[in-house]
């Protein structure tokens, strides 16, 4: 199933709660959160207070991408804050099998995130321990910026060793998605669909519907 998840990262924090209520109405899927430590990334975003206030006023689910070093010391605050998934980077843990165990000892879904200059092939011991693999199709960090056309041949080649293992996994895609792009990303292989400015900017409503108009039409 394709999916939406609509990165708050791009929302305007006046007014977040009123737009997450937006994001709902207007059927997406997903809520996509991304925590950046300033470390990992150079940017600093937001953390465990805005989590469990957006967990306390949605039942949408929750993507948490944490862009964070050493995420497995945050893994247990997260999930108790009320993340639905918890996507990390491999780049940034000292164990991703023991990260990935400790997101299931929580009983969420467990995700890894390549970033742009990581190969594919990086992912593949993890492949059948987690439900999702994030692609960055920009470098992490910044939102606004212009996807990396490149970083589709890492969503086909995932999607190819997913299917020669004879799995079922989600693969998103992060950076740069706009409606009129995201047939590329649909059509490389990954089915969940994170767009930040792109939803935010102008009518939320509006702009959420022509992504699920667009990504239906390639279901």
């Amino acid at each position: 199933m394709n999916i939406l998840s609509p990165s708050i990262l791009s929302a305007d924090f006046w007014r977040l709660g009123e737009q997450v209520k937006e994001v709902e109405k207007a059927g997406a899927q997903y809520l996509h959160i991304d925590v950046m430590d300033g470390m990992f990334v150079p940017s600093i975003s937001f953390g465990l207070p805005v989590l469990k206030c957006i967990r306390r006023e949605t039942s949408l689910f929750l993507d948490v991408h944490l862009m964070v070093e050493r995420p497995e010391r945050h893994v247990e605050a997260f999930a108790e804050s009320g993340a639905d998934l918890i996507n990390f980077h491999i780049e940034a843990s000292a164990d991703v099998e023991k990260t990935i165990q400790a997101i299931r000892r929580m009983g969420k879904k467990a995700g890894i995130t390549i970033k742009p200059g990581t190969p594919p092939e990086a992912a593949a011991p993890f492949l059948g321990m987690v439900d999702m693999v994030l692609v960055m199709t920009v470098e992490p960090g910044a939102g606004g910026q212009e996807l990396i056309p490149q970083c589709l041949d890492k969503v086909r080649r995932i999607r190819e060793m997913a299917k020669e293992k004879r799995l079922c996994v989600d693969i998103q895609v992060d950076g740069g998605i706009r409606v009129e792009n995201v047939h590329q990303a649909l059509e490389a292989g990954a089915n969940v669909i994170v767009a930040g400015s792109a939803v935010f900017q102008g009518d939320i409503g509006a702009n959420i519907r022509d992504f699920k108009r667009r990504m239906e039409q390639q279901a």
